[in-house]
């Protein structure tokens, strides 16, 4: 049994967990994940291991509430347990001495670009970063990504806080000042798909984590398949990270919503029995 050391929310509707998993932490890379299953009933779960705690021995996770899982997750206290926590699951992000490095991390995408965002900046790399988000409500984590950026920006559709737009507005300019040489985005389907085609004009090296379309997270379910260039992949066991510019955007969008109404009705349900 895996405890909840800690549990807070940092933004509407999305959730930071602390959980008890020394086993975890002493193999855990960044770009890798963990599936969770709060009970024996529950449905397994893949989340990008967020951060690490080595003398505390836990993992911390940050998620969304979207599903009937994630819902019960966040109705979970500090000192409840979870059945299941296995990791580190996933090929670890690819890190090493690029240059000039900017990270586009899109709403909950903040939380999992961070600690790839802390490695390659710790590899001498120049890390600029630019995050985006609905509203200021919705910005998570700044403080943590301004330590680990030479730069940062930020942009929310409302213009509540940064600058009014897209981030593919700020990584334009970015790419017309100065050389770029790796570009990694993490964040919704659409945004990583608008990024691949901007990045793709200007000939920049871009890596992008396809984690939102996992569900299994071992393989053996096959519903993460994803055409990358002429290969079928599969993202939890050869990804999640891919070259951007390989990845069949339509292919994945499509794939990513096939269990959507599946979620609808479990999600009625359990709201049904609250």
């Amino acid at each position: 049994m895996y405890q909840i050391k800690s549990s807070q929310r940092i933004a509407p509707a999305v959730w930071e967990m602390d959980i008890m998993a020394p086993e975890v932490v002493e193999r855990a890379l960044p770009g890798q994940f963990i599936i969770l299953r709060i009970d024996a009933k529950g449905e397994r779960i893949p989340l990008t291991i967020h951060d690490t705690n080595n003398k505390e021995g836990t993992v911390r996770i940050i998620f969304q509430e979207v599903g009937k899982t994630t819902k019960r997750l966040a109705n979970l206290h500090q000192g409840d347990f979870l059945k299941d926590f296995l990791g580190p699951l996933g090929q670890p992000s690819e890190i090493e001495k690029f240059g000039r490095v900017v990270c586009v991390g899109g709403g909950v995408g903040t939380a999992v670009i961070y600690p790839e965002a802390k490695a390659l900046r710790e590899a001498g790399n120049r890390v600029i970063s630019v995050l985006g988000a609905r509203s200021k409500e919705f910005l998570i984590l700044e403080k943590k990504m301004q330590e680990v950026s030479d730069e940062l920006y930020i942009t929310t559709d409302d213009g509540s806080y940064g600058r009014r737009g897209l981030v593919t507005g700020v990584l334009k300019e970015l790419l017309d000042k100065d050389k770029v040489d790796l570009v990694v985005a993490i964040g919704p389907v659409p945004m990583m798909k608008f990024v691949s085609q901007l990045t793709r004009e200007y000939g920049v090296k871009t890596v992008v984590s396809l984690n939102p379309i996992m569900v299994d997270g071992t393989g053996m379910c096959g519903s993460c398949r994803v055409r990358i260039g002429e290969e079928t992949k599969f993202v939890c066991v050869d990804g999640p990270e891919f070259d951007g510019h390989q990845v069949d955007f339509e292919e994945l969008t499509v794939r990513n919503s096939r269990f959507r109404e599946e979620e609808k009705v479990a999600l009625e349900g359990h709201k049904c029995h609250q």
